[in-house]
């Protein structure tokens, strides 16, 4: 049996307003904002605004709306940091390495031949995020 959804994890706080986020992109479905531990330059997460746990409890339509931010961040944050490519990961449950019990999308831009800060990665500094996220809304 799954556990239920958490209403104080982290991205419900934000959502509410109660912690901040360097936001790239908002719509009725989404929001998009900057990883504060980043794996690498430009990594943003992706979440619905309703309160789903897992893939797996997540409405399809919430789900194509998630993909569709997705693709559209992915677009701009690799053109932002003129890169080679794109990771796109999702992660559901602790057996499937989720950490914060709200789906999310991972999009991290890649440059060929240059992994990805290994974990348990530091927090980056707060001007550098806003900058980064400055960056992909311009590209949006």
């Amino acid at each position: 049996m799954r556990d239920a959804y958490d209403t104080n994890n982290v991205f419900a706080k934000i959502l509410r307003g109660e912690l901040p986020a360097f936001k790239v992109h908002e719509d009725d479905l989404t929001l998009a904002f900057m990883d504060i531990m980043p794996a690498a330059d430009g990594h943003v997460l992706v979440i619905p605004k309703g309160p789903y746990r897992t893939l797996i409890d997540c409405p399809d339509d919430v789900l194509q709306a998630l993909i569709v931010t997705a693709r559209k961040v992915a677009i701009a944050a690799e053109k932002a940091f003129e890169a080679d490519g794109i990771t796109l990961m999702q992660f559901s449950e602790a057996a499937g390495g989720q950490e914060v019990f709200h789906i999310h999308f991972h999009v991290v831009p890649r440059k060929s031949g240059v992994a990805m800060r290994p974990l348990p990665r530091s927090f980056a500094d707060k001007a550098l995020l806003q900058s980064h996220a400055d960056k992909i809304r311009n590209a949006l």
